[in-house]
């Protein structure tokens, strides 16, 4: 509407010229008034020039053809100006709200942390209290025992006090009967030497009767046994039949004596010899009365039994499986044939199957076999060559032949120049040495050991082959696992064995992870595995044996085997190169 009022209009010049001149005139003559006159004058001042210039803008614009338009245009900015103060009007209580919520909330929070803080100076005083009321009962505990315990040791004192006049009047009682007892034992002592003073005389001669009894009892029986002896002798002596028969009697009692002696011991070694065994041996496949009576169904079927694979149920590698196999051969046609047996050394870690074969070789070969121990050899001291002699003399009598297995050799067979050993010990290398100087028709030697490079150089020289039982590799620990297996968890569990089932899993699939879990462990670690699945189902609470139960006891035994060789020391490992594969570390 600045149009409308004239601003921003130009004037025309008679306007200004007027205007001009009035100014000039106003200046003028307010420079003739005073300060509070020209305050005064201004007040009541007015410029008309503007009204006649709404006026000229009025006339235009009804003399305009756009008069209405532009009222209506004035009517919206109008309207628009009303909306926008009524918005903000609304703006304005919406603010006003907000700042009362924004109050409430606040006045909420004062409130809330008000009733916190009034919490809080409750529980304050309430602990307080507690600790108030705690302390007051701890003081009257505490005065409570300390009068218990005054009365304690009064009671105690006066106790004690009892107690004293107690042992007083005891001690005093016991002092008096004292007294009174070594007075009463002087007295009987003074009356009994009075009586002994007065009947010393009676009693020395009591003493010298009896002696004289006694003295004259035994001379009489000294002669009369002299003169029944002297009759005797006399007799015998003008009676030449009677001391010939005497004589005679004497001596058959004494070959008698003699005879009997003889003819037991030998009696004796050659049912040793023939129905018994040696004691060094400690099994023995050949008969024995007290073996036999002791087992008999095991001795029948040891009669009935037929000659089978060497190499059955043993699982070695099978370079080795062949080589002891052409052995087996060889001895089974070499007992045929009458011929000299090899002797044989089996070497190796421990439990890698040298017993077995050697008790496979001699029934696959129809041999008789004995196991001794050479840890049994050092015990018996000096009778260590008399043992080892029986042993030979009692392997010489077998029919059939036998194979005479020495397990733990090194135990007695040691290098004589370095190492320290008793004589008693040598005595008995010396007597085994001389027994196997020779091969012969009748016994066998296998010895097995772990150790073989202890041997002395002499067993090297009677040694014709030597075998090497190596650790299982892989296919052979996964055999083994599969042959435990079936013999330990497969046939008791299909036998209905109580106690003992079987969850359904991939056998052979388990066998070959057991397989990779039991590297390095032996033959007989592996059969000890078995054993211990079956322990595994007798210790659960249903009797199943799951695929987890058999993997957990296969990597137990494996760290227990890592364990074992971990404790070995340097020395052992030295001496046991073959327990770790030939590896020291």
């Amino acid at each position: 509407m600045s149009w409308l009022l004239g601003r921003n209009r130009p004037q025309p010049q008679q306007d200004a010229a007027l205007a001009g001149g009035s100014d000039d005139e106003d200046k003028s003559a307010d420079s003739q008034l005073s300060k509070a006159e020209r305050k005064a004058m201004e007040a009541y001042r007015f410029d008309s020039s503007a009204l006649e210039r709404a006026a000229d803008a009025a006339r235009t614009l009804e003399r305009s053809r756009h008069a209405r338009e532009a009222l209506e245009l004035s009517k919206l900015q109008e309207l628009t100006r009303q909306q926008e103060y009524q918005t903000k009007i609304k703006e304005y209580e919406a603010h006003v709200e907000q700042a009362k919520v924004e109050q409430k909330r606040i006045d909420h929070e004062e409130r809330r942390k008000t009733l916190v803080e009034e919490t809080k100076q409750q529980q304050q005083r309430a602990q307080y209290q507690d600790q108030l009321s705690r302390r007051r009962y701890e003081d009257q505990l505490t005065q409570q025992q300390r009068v218990q315990e005054e009365n304690l040791r009064k009671q105690e004192e006066s106790v004690a006090r009892q107690e004293a006049m107690r042992r007083q009047t005891i001690e005093h009682e016991i002092e008096m009967k004292e007294k009174n007892r070594l007075k009463l034992l002087e007295h009987e002592m003074r009356v009994k030497a009075k009586v002994d003073r007065e009947n010393r005389d009676i009693n020395l001669e009591q003493i010298r009767l009896k002696a004289q009894e006694h003295r004259t009892t035994v001379l009489e029986s000294i002669k009369t046994a002299g003169t029944v002896i002297g009759a005797g002798f006399d007799a015998m002596l003008t009676d030449w039949d009677k001391v010939l028969t005497a004589a005679g009697g004497l001596s058959l009692l004494a070959l008698g004596v003699y005879a009997a002696r003889g003819a037991t011991g030998v009696t004796s070694r050659y049912i040793e010899s023939r129905i018994g065994k040696p004691t060094l041996v400690g099994e023995t496949s050949r008969f024995a009365l007290l073996d036999a009576l002791k087992h008999p169904i095991r001795y029948i079927r040891r009669l009935t039994s037929k000659p089978t694979d060497a190499l059955q149920g043993v699982v070695l590698n099978p370079k080795l499986e062949e080589r002891l196999r052409d052995v087996a051969i060889a001895t089974k046609n070499t007992r045929i044939n009458r011929g000299l047996y090899r002797n044989i050394l089996m070497h190796g870690p421990p439990g890698t199957g040298k017993t077995m074969f050697a008790k496979k070789l001699a029934e696959h070969s129809g041999m008789d076999y004995a196991i001794m121990t050479g840890g049994d050899v050092a015990p018996m001291g000096k009778e260590a060559v008399t043992g080892i002699h029986k042993v030979f003399d009692w392997s010489h009598t077998s029919r059939r032949g036998l194979l005479l297995f020495v397990d733990e050799a090194d135990a007695f067979l040691r290098k004589r120049s370095s190492e320290h050993i008793s004589e008693d010990l040598r005595a008995a290398l010396n007597a085994f040495l001389y027994r196997t100087s020779e091969q012969n028709e009748k016994f066998m030697l296998v010895l097995a050991s772990n150790t073989p490079e202890q041997f002395d150089y002499a067993i090297n020289d009677r040694l014709d082959e030597m075998v090497e039982f190596t650790l299982p590799g892989l296919e052979e620990r996964e055999r083994l696992l599969r042959l435990y297996f079936d013999k330990y968890v497969l046939k008791p569990a299909a036998e209905g064995a109580r106690r003992f089932k079987l969850e359904t899993f991939d056998y052979g699939a388990t066998c070959s992870k057991m397989a990779n879990v039991c590297e390095g462990m032996s033959g007989r670690e592996i059969s000890k595995l078995g054993v211990s699945w079956q322990a595994a189902v007798y210790a659960s609470e249903n009797g199943v044996l799951t695929e987890k139960m058999v993997l957990d006891r296969a990597r137990s035994a494996a760290a227990q085997h890592k364990q074992k060789m971990a404790w070995l020391s340097d020395h052992e490992r030295l001496d046991h190169k073959s327990v770790t594969g030939g590896k020291i570390e």
